[in-house]
């Protein structure tokens, strides 16, 4: 019998960090290669499991989109070079820590100040049924 190695399952709960970073070099804002690697290399020092990442410049001295798909869920920016402005989602659940990624984007984007927004999500303990009976509306 072929049997398939089992996959970690993670509770449906996790930290989502919403990260503001202001006064960064414009050239390092437009440099896809440079935001790639630092992308990839937090997601690395987060203990998280990449499956896949893309990336996207707007042209020679414009912007970057992008996102690091993991098992954990993910990590993506946008940027705005003429601003020094980079908006970055870091969510992840298991055992996989947004916060290490977040020190790593500190070091690497170097910015002048940061709004950070921390929120937990999802359920801890939670059982299927539960999740699936249940809504909770809530703005932030």
């Amino acid at each position: 019998m072929n049997m398939a190695p089992a996959l970690a399952v993670h509770q449906p709960s996790g930290i989502h960090i919403l990260a503001d970073f202001y006064g960064i070099a414009p050239a390092f804002l437009s440099d896809q290669t440079s935001i790639q690697t630092v992308l990839l290399h937090s997601a690395e020092v987060a203990n998280a499991n990449i499956v896949m990442s893309h990336f996207h410049s707007f042209g020679i001295g414009l912007g970057i989109t992008g996102v690091v798909m993991l098992e954990e869920s993910h990590i993506s920016i946008h940027t705005w070079p003429e601003y020094g402005f980079a908006a970055l989602d870091i969510f992840m659940c298991g055992q996989a820590d947004g916060q290490r990624a977040l020190q790593a984007l500190q070091d690497a984007f170097l910015p002048l100040s940061t709004r950070i927004h921390t929120r937990s999500r999802g359920c801890e303990n939670a059982t299927l049924n539960t999740i699936m009976n249940n809504s909770i509306t809530s703005t932030l």
